[in-house]
């Protein structure tokens, strides 16, 4: 019997309805999707969602944050950098990314300094601070360094030919200076002739190189700025230390006689006897993950020696065939056992104490380094001496509580199959189920065919 038209119209309209209704349900949620956006991170360690530990940084942060990536339009990383701060926007949405391309913007990037593609500036307020890594620790260590706020004021002795940190000559620290103002520092000359006392807003104290004698009214005040807590850095060379014995004594560090000769130099093609390369570091906040090799010229051996109630820790050492050569260092250098000090020598120390006066738990901090040229502007550029000395500044300067955020890889990323296990699938895939559907639909069709 023939189905009733009314029927057979209903049965159509309610397919046409059905059609519109999904339609407008997939509209809505499109619209929905544009206007409003939740993300669900369901992989293991949730490895594509930012730490808690950033998330805490972010929440102290009022003011917007413009991360500025410096890349090729055609680079990799700016995939990478979109997609690391998309996740950062989700929890603070006034986070913005821009790019720029240093090929198209040179006066831009040279401004900037700006030393590889894929460097990023984050700036926050009056402040910016330079990202070297594309990575969720690097940025929130930069977002964590702008949100303490405050002035990091650097100051360099003056008055005795030291390195001059916005001179442009060879031995001179400009280039480096400029790369601490660009990283937050305020860089300031410090005639001490001139003062009672060092700045009490000073952050950091540096002594590079003298090449006359201190005054000993300048070495009390560097003494009394010690006293008070003051950070110190000093680079010294080899020979005679110009007047800074007594301060060398109270910070419990020797001078070894000679300048230090490394054979491995020769060895990479090097024609200078006095270029001492460093490819290890200890154990040190400092350097902690710093792996790239450091050139330092005609560095000076150093020793510790109790003093003070400083703890000594080495940041620097040689390769154990280095020695302190004591005599010229011209024609035939060779190791001489009855006057010259063997190696591994010691190239740089850091001291920690107690800071002296404070109301509460505090470190006071300093280092020597025996050599001042790894820093200036002839050799600044060679391997990693720039990435070393902007890690001794930061640690020097109380910034090294940076957050240490752990890869998050997935557990399941990789399968490990026995061979048995890996024969069994082949044959499975290949054989055994192709013969399964064969014969499960000869049967269908035999089924049929009795029917």
């Amino acid at each position: 019997m023939a189905e009733p038209i009314s029927r057979r119209l209903w049965l159509k309209w309610q397919g046409y309805l059905s059609a519109v209704l999904i339609i407008a349900i997939g509209g809505l949620a499109a619209y929905l999707s544009l206007r409003y956006e939740r993300v669900y991170d369901w992989t293991a360690a949730r490895r594509h969602t930012i730490a808690e530990s950033s998330r805490a940084v972010l929440a102290n942060l009022d003011k917007p944050v413009l991360v500025s990536a410096y890349m090729a339009k055609s680079s990799p990383l700016r995939e990478q950098a979109r997609f690391l701060v998309q996740r950062y926007q989700r929890v603070k949405p006034d986070v913005s990314l821009e790019f720029v391309d240093p090929d198209r913007d040179p006066e831009r990037t040279r401004q900037a300094g700006i030393r590889f593609d894929g460097e990023m500036i984050v700036r926050y307020g009056e402040r910016e601070q330079h990202v070297d890594g594309v990575t969720e620790e690097a940025l929130t260590n930069a977002l964590q360094s702008l949100a303490r706020g405050g002035e990091r004021w650097v100051a360099f002795a003056q008055g005795h030919g030291e390195r001059d940190p916005q001179g442009r000559a060879n031995h001179d620290l400009g280039q480096f200076g400029a790369q601490l103002s660009n990283r937050g520092f305020k860089v300031q000359p410090l005639l001490l002739a001139e003062t009672a006392a060092v700045p009490d807003n000073t952050a950091l104290l540096v002594i590079a190189s003298p090449q006359s004698d201190w005054l000993a009214a300048e070495t009390g005040v560097v003494q009394g700025y010690l006293e008070r807590g003051g950070n110190l850095l000093l680079l010294t060379e080899p020979g005679s230390q110009r007047g800074l014995d007594p301060l060398l004594n109270n910070l419990g560090i020797g001078v070894v006689p000679g300048t230090i000769v490394d054979p491995t130099s020769q060895k990479l093609g090097l024609d200078n006897a006095a270029l001492t390369l460093i490819a290890n570091y200890p154990e040190h906040p400092a350097t902690r993950g710093f792996n790239v090799v450091t050139l330092f010229p005609y560095a000076a051996g150093l020793r510790a020696l109790p003093a003070g109630g400083w703890q000594h820790a080495v940041l620097l050492e040689t390769a154990a065939g280095a020695w302190a050569e004591t005599g010229e260092m011209s024609g035939n250098v060779a190791f001489d056992a009855a006057a010259d000090t063997q190696g591994p020598l010691v190239v740089g120390i850091a001291m920690t104490r107690e800071k002296p006066g404070a109301s509460g738990p505090a470190t006071q901090r300093a280092a020597v380094i025996g050599d001042g040229d790894f820093l200036s502007n002839t050799y600044l550029g060679n391997s990693g001496n720039l990435d070393l000395g902007l890690r001794l500044f930061t640690w020097l300067t109380g910034d090294d509580d940076l957050i240490a955020i752990p890869a998050r890889t997935a557990p399941d990323a990789r399968l490990e199959l026995s061979r048995t296990a890996t024969l069994a699938i082949g044959f499975g895939f290949l054989f055994a189920l192709p013969l399964l559907l064969l014969a499960a639909g000869a049967r269908i069709w035999y089924r049929r065919r009795r029917r």
